[in-house]
């Protein structure tokens, strides 16, 4: 990828991909809605060797200044939790499951397109929204996860689990009978 939009640049894990695609060179423009953390990501991404980095303060709910995508890659970070509904977190995980259907119905939409849809699905992220968690080997950073997100997008895949044992993990959860898995504390 040699020019990327960066949407929503001062997450984390988008973080962690600028950095990567700022030393591989490419050309970014970077978006965010607080200007003094997008500011300190677009200087950072310069340091690191991007060939252009430009950015600006965007609010993606203002329709009326999008547009059309007509060739390229758009990578959405959804997450795990989007696959089943769990007792702990149903509300963010129905959340992801709805834009993981989203986005779904746009990679079909865009099939005929010069545009590739790539769902990343991250498992557990150290990130400031997990702070408050316990940390195990199911944690990754959110490099390992931006490492993960840049070879899908490089490969237009369609749906990536980040790290990849998640795709497993995911696929025995799912398989788990409703009559059991409401009985299970996950």
């Amino acid at each position: 990828m040699k020019k990327v939009l960066v949407l929503g640049s001062t997450s984390a894990i988008a973080q962690a991909t600028v950095r990567l695609l700022a030393a591989r060179g490419a050309s970014l423009y970077l978006t965010g809605r607080n200007a003094a953390n997008l500011d300190a990501v677009t200087k950072d991404a310069a340091t690191r060797g991007a060939a252009k980095v430009a950015s600006q303060v965007v609010d993606l709910n203002d329709f009326d200044t999008h547009e059309a995508q007509k060739a390229g890659t758009l990578v959405v970070i959804s997450s795990v939790a989007g696959d089943r509904g769990r007792q702990s977190n149903y509300v963010y995980g129905a959340s992801k499951g709805a834009l993981n259907v989203f986005l779904q119905g746009l990679r079909n939409r865009m099939a005929k397109s010069k545009v590739a849809v790539v769902t990343v699905k991250p498992g557990f992220v150290d990130t400031p929204m997990t702070a408050h968690l316990p940390k195990n080997k199911l944690f990754a950073s959110p490099e390992k996860v931006a490492r993960g997100l840049l070879s899908a997008a490089d490969a237009r895949k369609n749906e990536v689990y980040v790290p990849g044992i998640w795709a497993l993990i995911m696929l025995i959860i799912r398989t788990i009978p409703e009559t059991l898995f409401k009985r299970m504390k996950l």
